[in-house]
């Protein structure tokens, strides 16, 4: 059976979704890189006895290895460390050398950033950073937070516990040292290479994919398939060990002969990155001017390393003034049309490509609401085109959902139709 893990995530800021969890999802990917699988993902607030709950049943899983993340601060509810060690029958104590380190790097971090230190708060929380259970490996800290691997007390059985700090640079910075910890490779031995394809497709809701998986169902065993629709968008997500790749290549000859007018990515390759990859591979330029995304789609853009080559630029123009003066809308058009319109998106993508000197140019303009609506422009009507040398393309649609569905959905659709103007395949 190939080696296996579990995460817990601590934090009582992530439990309530005032932080975004990225370590879980991190973890987990690089967890597969390495050939281990993760059974679960746990997220527990700033307290020892859901912490405890959350160790003990993950350690009852029969995982190889179990880590947690976050907790390791000098503030009073960080006590992950105590806690494991606990959990393993290993009480903590604080190490006099590691005390040494980490109160240098405090010293040198405040001296840097000008911060104005309490000597004796600060020596506290030096001391607490600085407690580790005995017979534990220190990972040194990348922050002021050390890394530890806890092996479950002699005359006791379980896995051993990997303590990450919780800032996902601190925790990334250190996961080549943990990987390379003896326990840890001990524990996970057992990794066997675990692959992971993903096919994108554009246009097709869920309950088609599932008759195909249906009549090949007997075909695919050893493929783990998930499915997920997001924004338009249907992600398929398979993994499987290197003995199963006859069953995914059914799989995905299946899924192109069924839905290849729809098959906009078999390599994994989102639509940004095919959008950036054809504009760097053409040497266009392209610029934008929006009004409900409101900019989203020039920070869509502009993400990926290298997109200077290529992004110049988007104009927000919410009012109509803006629309007016910034990317030449005429005032008869906007009385003629309104400013939710084809006539308006169209000429927002030609005002933008103008202004710009783009060798295309995208306009977006739409009502996310939840008020604006009316009875022929309800909450959710938005307008897409893009103009470029081989051609415009334009979309009219109405979304269902919230403002920020309405808005997230809309960025994904004025990449799509990009990609549609530049590469072909299935149509925005």
């Amino acid at each position: 059976m190939a080696a296996r893990a579990g995460i817990v995530v601590t934090g009582t800021e992530v439990l309530t979704g005032r932080v975004s969890d990225r370590n879980g999802p991190w973890l987990a990917e690089a967890l597969r890189a390495e050939g281990v699988d993760v059974g679960s993902v746990v997220v527990v607030g700033d307290r020892p006895e859901d912490l405890r709950s959350a160790l003990a049943f993950l350690a009852g899983s029969g995982v190889d290895l179990v880590i947690t993340t976050g907790g390791l601060g000098p503030t009073a509810d960080d006590l992950t460390a105590v806690v494991v060690g606990d959990f393993q029958g290993r009480p903590s104590a604080v190490d006099p050398a590691l005390e040494a380190r980490i109160g240098a790097i405090v010293a040198r971090l405040s001296a840097l950033r000008g911060w104005r230190m309490e000597p004796a708060a600060t020596a506290a929380g030096v001391t607490k950073q600085a407690q580790v259970p005995v017979g534990a490996t220190v990972l040194e800290p990348v922050g002021t937070a050390p890394g530890l691997v806890v092996p479950v007390a002699e005359g006791r059985s379980g896995p051993p516990v990997l303590v990450l700090p919780g800032p996902p640079s601190e925790l990334q910075g250190m996961w080549p040292a943990a990987l390379a910890a003896e326990l840890v490779r001990t524990a996970l031995a057992g990794a066997t290479e675990l692959r992971q394809e993903t096919l994108r497709l554009w246009g097709t809701p869920e309950s088609e994919l599932a008759a195909t998986l249906r009549r090949i169902d007997d075909q695919l065993r050893g493929l783990e398939v998930t499915t997920c629709l997001r924004d338009g968008e249907l992600e398929i997500v398979t993994r499987y060990s290197p003995d199963a790749g006859p069953a995914y290549r059914l799989l995905q000859q299946a899924v192109t002969e069924d839905f290849g007018d729809m098959l906009f990515s078999q390599d994994g390759a989102t639509v940004d990155e095919q959008v950036a990859a054809a504009l760097a591979g053409r040497a266009w330029t392209v610029a934008v001017g929006e009004s409900c995304t409101g900019g989203l789609l020039a920070a869509r853009l502009t993400a990926a390393p290298g997109s200077s080559a290529w992004a110049l630029g988007g104009v927000a123009a919410y009012a109509n003034s803006a629309k007016e003066q910034l990317l030449d809308v005429s005032v008869e058009m906007l009385a003629a049309s309104g400013a939710v319109s084809p006539e308006v998106a169209l000429a927002m993508a030609q005002g933008a490509r103008d202004r710009f000197g783009a060798d295309v140019g995208v306009g977006v303009t739409g009502i996310a609401g939840p008020g604006g609506g009316t009875t022929g422009k309800p909450v959710g009507t938005v307008h897409l085109a893009a103009v470029g040398p081989d051609g415009t393309a334009t979309k009219s649609v109405v979304l269902p959902g919230s403002r920020d569905a309405v808005r997230q959905r809309t960025t994904t659709l004025a990449l799509h139709l990009l990609r549609g103007l530049l590469l072909g395949g299935p149509p925005a």
